[in-house]
């Protein structure tokens, strides 16, 4: 089993930034090195949205709508990812979820196909 708890949320101004981790545990989180990851958002009353993913091999993929303002990393040793945020914008508020699976990897269609999910961490951008 793995869990996965993300941080990071809170309250920015537009053109702010802000970092999110997401951190694994449990017994199957010494995979995490191998794990395909990705980060998700939702707006309540709309579809989860996907918006960055990092396969096991580190190839990676953003969503058109954060392409060039958003990075994807994660650190194997602290079995924590990341997503950096840079110019926000009020359309980037959302609840922010990472997700994890030994397996699933997600392609271009950003299918939220992957075992492991975190609670979410909030994100407001004021404009």
């Amino acid at each position: 089993q793995v869990q996965l708890v993300e941080s990071g949320g809170g309250p920015v101004q537009a053109g702010g930034s802000l970092r999110l981790a997401c951190e694994a545990s449990g017994t199957g989180a010494m995979y995490f090195y191998n794990f395909c990851l990705g980060w998700f958002r939702r707006v309540p009353g709309e579809e989860r949205e996907g918006v960055a993913l990092l396969d096991s091999v580190g190839h990676i993929r953003y969503a058109d709508s954060v392409q060039g303002r958003f990075t994807i990393s994660k650190d194997n040793a602290k079995k924590t990812l990341y997503l950096q945020m840079n110019s926000l914008k009020a359309e980037d508020s959302a609840m922010y979820y990472c997700a994890a699976d030994p397996v699933f990897c997600a392609g271009r269609d950003f299918k939220p196909g992957y075992r492991y999910w975190g609670l979410g961490t909030q994100v407001t951008v004021s404009s």
